[in-house]
This record gives structure tokens, sequence and C-alpha cells, in this order.
């Protein structure tokens, strides 16, 4: 049975019907075949006479039948591989489909932007949202562009400002960058570990300063916090998505009082963070910070030290008003922790506003 069957699969349409003509007029002699099969060829080639039978196609010399067999079977293949992915992963059928996959390929092979001269005037442009991923943290912010850690913090060149020669303007400006590392960068300070590099930069003849800071530390209260001035992660809580952190933001020199020179910053810093599963919360972190140098002939001061003149500082997508000396990430999968949002929407990218007043709003994007 088997034998007869391999035999009649190895005939084709245009054989069977040439052996059935020679058999209405004597000629030859029909293969061993089922008369509804030969009907049912015999009909079909009837009905597509003068046309190219079904599962042909066209080229330029020659042309191949493809066996309908195979071919749906391929196709079902096709279809259940296409359903486990859309099981397994709906997302990319349905960016495919909304032509988001694009966009985040336009936005990974997008170049960097060039570091600020000063403050935008305006806020960066709106992109597709988009929610982070454990292997894509930055996917769907305009921090994807922005430059990565320590990089972000560039240095103005430096000039004679203010009766400070310009060797003293370039260690102020450096110790400034320093500084902005230790206290929002530093891996250390990060897991909430004593910010040791950046208080060393300050100076201990502004000891109220330094007090303030060390008891913000050891017992922090929602007065008197370290997170206005250092950000710190409870990290038996939350860990970081990699390690890399987008920074954008920058700094100049200019003249302050008689015998001062002051180094205005301002910069935010995005921080991937997750809580252990999938979920991934960007916290985003601005600070504007001023520095002073004041020259001891002048001013009661340590020469070659930094003393914090103002500061003021922002973070988004964290829970509000926590007293306990750290940043918790707000994740959206989890029921919201602290006080319900009462101040208005602000979007955390818009480096072309000022940091006002206090209080726990919402923010525009993520």
């Amino acid at each position: 049975m088997g034998k007869n069957e391999d035999d009649r699969a190895g005939i084709s349409d245009e054989e069977l019907a040439r052996f059935m003509e020679q058999a209405a007029r004597g000629a030859g002699n029909a293969p061993t075949e089922p008369s509804a099969r030969a009907r049912m060829v015999t009909e079909r080639l009837r009905a597509t006479q003068g046309q190219e039978p079904p599962g042909w196609r066209t080229g330029p010399v020659r042309r191949e039948r493809r066996r309908p067999g195979r071919l749906g079977a391929a196709l079902a293949v096709l279809g259940v591989a296409g359903l486990a992915l859309i099981a397994v992963r709906p997302e990319l059928v349905i960016d495919r489909i909304t032509g988001r996959t694009e966009a985040r390929q336009e936005a990974r092979n997008a170049a960097p932007l060039p570091g600020e001269s000063g403050r935008p005037t305006a806020p960066p442009p709106s992109t597709a949202p988009d929610q982070p991923t454990l292997q894509e943290p930055f996917r769907g912010s305009p921090a994807l562009q922005w430059a990565d850690g320590a990089a972000g913090i560039e240095v103005p060149a430096a000039t004679a400002v203010g009766g400070m020669s310009q060797q003293q303007v370039a260690d102020a400006l450096e110790k400034t960058r320093q500084f902005l590392i230790a206290t929002s960068l530093d891996p250390a300070t990060l897991r909430g570990e004593r910010p040791a590099a950046a208080l060393a930069i300050l100076d201990p003849k502004q000891p109220e300063v330094l007090q303030r800071l060390e008891q913000s530390l050891a017992k922090p209260t929602a007065e008197n916090t370290p997170v206005m001035l250092f950000t710190r992660f409870d990290q038996a809580k939350v860990k970081p998505v990699g390690d890399v952190v987008k920074v954008r933001g920058s700094m100049r020199a200019e003249a302050g009082d008689p015998g001062e020179l002051r180094v205005v910053t301002d910069y935010t810093f995005v921080h991937p963070m997750t809580n252990g599963g999938t979920s991934v919360q960007r916290t985003i972190v601005r600070r504007q910070v001023t520095l002073s140098l004041l020259d001891p002939a002048r001013w009661e001061a340590t020469r070659g030290r930094l003393q914090l003149n103002k500061y003021a500082s922002e973070w988004s997508n964290v829970e509000c008003d926590t007293a306990d000396g750290f940043l918790h990430p707000d994740f959206p999968r989890e029921a919201p922790a602290g006080p319900a949002p009462s101040g208005p929407a602000v979007d955390p990218y818009d480096r072309s506003r000022d940091i006002q007043g206090e209080g726990c709003g919402t923010v525009t994007r993520s």
C-alpha cells in the first residue's frame, strides 16, 4: 500500500491527464489511480485551461511548481511561530504595526547631544511614550542622547574672573566638578555611604554648614534630609540598572562679592533603578548648586577649599516626603506611598525652568 501511494505521489497532474487521453483513445497504459482523483484532476485542468495553475510563479526564463502540501505546512509553522511571539512578547507585533519599532531604532542611532553652553530656552522635544526595560533603561527618554556619567560634567575654559587668576578659576571649576561627581555619581554615595570625598572639598571654616550636613546624614528628618545635596538609595530595596547614569547640564564661573568667585551649576541626573523584578523606574534628580572660592585675605576661608553658597534640588518618580535620608523610586505597578501629589505638573527633563518652591507634584513624562 505504501509503495502505490509513493508511486502516485510522483505523478504530476499533466502526466495523469496525458495518460487519461491516451486511455480514451485506446493507446498506452494508464497508471494505477483512483477514478475520483482522475476526475478531479481532469476537471481542474479544464477549469484552468488557458490560465496558469494555482501555485505557479513566473520568472525570466523558467516556471516551476510549488507543491501545495509542503507550502501549506510551511505556512502553518510560520503561523505557530508568529502566535508564539505574540503570546510571549506581544509588543513586537504591536510595535511593528504602530511604527514604534522604527522610532526606537531611530532613537538608538541618534547622535549624542553636544554639551550645554548655558541653560536651554525650551524643554527637549517630545518623544514617543515608551517604557524602560532592564535591557534598555533609557528607552523613551530624552536622556537616551545625554552623556554617560562624569562625561556629562564638562568644565568650561577658565579665564581670570573677579580678581581671581586663570589658575585659581580652573582649580575652582575642577573642584566643583569633583564635588558634583562625589555627591551624585559616586557609587559609594549612591549606596548610602558617607560622602567623604564631597565633604572634604568643603571649607571647614564654614562649620555650621558642615555640621548640618553631618547631622542630616546621621539623623535624617523630613526637614533636614541629605538627599537635598546627596543622591542616596536604600540598597536593601532597590538596585541600579546597569552602571550608567545619564547626565546633562552646565557650569559657569562668575564674580561674586569682592574677593569671591562663584561657580554656578545646574545638572540633571537620570538613575534607572529596579526593585529586583522586571520593573524599571527612572529617578530624575536635578540640582542647582553654587559654590564659592573666597580670598582668605578678605574672608574667613581656607585657601583652596570651596564654600557652599546655595543649593536647590528636585527629584522625580520617587515617593514624597520620606524622612529616612534615601530616595525611594515609586514603581508604577506598586501602590503609591506617601501623600498624594498636590503641586503642578512638571516636565522633569525641562531644564529651561527654575526649580521652584517645595512640595509634591506630578510629572508629565518619566
